[in-house]
């Protein structure tokens, strides 16, 4: 069961990150121009504001796409970079399963198993 977890929902437009913990969700919405460099630096300071314990039983959940090819690489590489330092369980989304970024969105998306826990396919826009 997924209880705390951070997102991130990069695909090129009205990139977010949201974090849900100890049953508060936090969105932090991004220019339309992201830096992709900005992604890892955003994480870390809602993970830091918001005193985040990333353990085994936190969750990720990135958005595969379709998408933008860099933004869609950056926030996997980002993600995994999490999962693989922290041992936390790695979760993809597809663009169209969420629909509106909130978390009644998103607790759909999980009750409904409409994540994915095995390897990561990003769909990019050609």
């Amino acid at each position: 069961m997924i209880k705390d977890f951070l997102i991130l929902n990069f695909i090129g437009e009205e990139n977010k990150i949201g974090l849900k913990i100890n049953n508060n969700f936090y969105i932090h919405d991004f220019d339309k121009k992201t830096d992709n460099d900005q992604i890892v630096l955003s994480v870390l300071n809602m993970v830091k504001k918001y005193k985040v314990n990333i353990d085994n039983k936190f969750s990720i959940l990135v958005n595969c796409g379709p998408g933008s090819f860099s933004s869609l690489r950056a926030s996997i590489a980002a993600a995994k970079g999490i999962k693989i330092s922290n041992k936390t369980t790695l979760y993809g989304f597809t663009n169209s399963d969420l629909g509106q970024f909130n978390l009644v969105n998103i607790e759909l998306l999980i009750e409904n198993k409409l994540v994915q826990k095995n390897l990561i396919k990003p769909i990019y826009l050609s």
